[in-house]
């Protein structure tokens, strides 16, 4: 009976583990089908689209590792072009420069959404080979990504270099450099004056001048153009760095849009960079030495002064202050040289700014 038991109980736990592998088996196999069912309805149908945000349209056409940039060089300017697209794909759309994403918008109201609603996602900026090499990597307030760094100087910037007190502080710099300007230019008629009482004179060159007087002098305390016993030597360096600088900072280069063929350096722009940056950095280093050697003697504080009293001894998300000070140096030198630019013309247009002067 013991012997029947043992027979009866082992034919029992066979025939259950038998039934569980069958039970399981089957499960497994519905299981895996219907997961499958599942997946391919969403593949073909994605119930989810509904759901999900809208995505800007990718422009067609793009070239393997070169994206649409041979689009955006053909006949066309490349600001034409990217109208024509958007009337193709409307106000918003993406291409892609090389191998960056880069979003297009030709709509105010979608801009101001992305500057206020969204505008932490659009606040930074893309590492320029130009500002890399030239801007004392990324240090440029204007240009670097943001961050800490980018958040510190934007305040400092803000509230203490440029602001509206700090401005009207150096008024005396901007209406003595005019003054000055034009004495020079009653100085130019009275030597230069014909029998008709008229004086040929080339304003962009005195616009020009008045403008990087006005600057340096507020920035810096120099005064390069005009007068007497000035480095006409330092002079021509500083300029010719600055406009290199300004040349250089809209010069595509390849390793912008395709960072492996970054180290062919086709045009040699990034060799022209790197002389540039040296050029820069010993200007802006001999005025912060200058700067150093005669703090304390109670002379009008220009902006570097301001900076030196802000930043020397500090260090912020690793730049150093010599690094910061003079990098923002440049950026407000830079800024305005900028807005003086507009007053020139092509080379070939000079002859509409050299007018005959009449001083009664």
């Amino acid at each position: 009976m013991v012997y029947l038991g043992k027979i009866l109980t082992h034919q029992h736990t066979t025939s259950t583990k038998a039934l569980m592998d069958f039970v399981l088996n089957y499960l497994n196999s519905t299981t895996i089908g219907l997961l499958s069912l599942i997946l391919f309805c969403l593949f073909l149908y994605n119930p989810f689209k509904f759901f999900q945000g809208k995505e800007a349209p990718t422009v067609a056409g793009a070239w393997p590792l070169l994206g649409h940039l041979p689009l955006l060089s053909g006949s066309k300017t490349p600001h034409r072009m990217l109208g024509a697209l958007a009337e193709k794909y409307g106000p918003i759309f993406t291409i892609k420069l090389g191998s960056k994403n880069t979003l297009v918008i030709n709509n105010w109201e979608i801009a101001k959404e992305c500057f206020t609603t969204n505008d932490m996602v659009v606040s930074s900026r893309p590492k320029l080979v130009a500002v890399e090499l030239m801007g004392y990597n990324h240090a440029l307030f204007g240009f670097a990504p943001y961050g800490p760094y980018w958040r510190e100087l934007r305040k400092i910037t803000t509230l203490e270099i440029l602001s509206s007190r700090r401005v009207e502080q150096l008024q005396h710099v901007r209406v003595s450099e005019v003054q000055n300007s034009i004495k020079e230019l009653y100085n130019v008629w009275c030597s230069q004056k014909g029998e008709s009482g008229y004086a040929l004179v080339e304003l962009k060159q005195w616009f020009s001048h008045l403008a990087f007087n006005m600057v340096l002098r507020m920035v810096v305390g120099k005064r390069y153009f005009g007068g007497e016993n000035l480095d006409d030597e330092k002079a021509q360096r500083c300029v010719k760095a600055v406009e290199e600088f300004m040349r250089l900072l809209g010069v595509f280069t390849v390793g912008d849009a395709i960072p492996w063929l970054r180290w062919f350096d086709f045009g040699g722009h990034e060799k022209a960079m790197k002389e540039t940056s040296k050029d820069l950095d010993i200007v802006l280093g001999e005025w912060l030495e200058e700067h150093r050697e005669k703090k304390g003697l109670g002379e009008v504080q220009d902006f570097m002064d301001v900076m030196i009293s802000l930043f020397d001894g500090r260090t912020v998300d690793g730049f150093d202050a010599d690094t910061m000070i003079k990098s923002t140096v440049l950026v407000c030198i830079c800024l305005i040289y900028t807005l003086q630019s507009f007053q020139n013309v092509k080379p070939q247009q000079n002859y509409a700014y050299k007018y005959n002067i009449n001083i009664t």
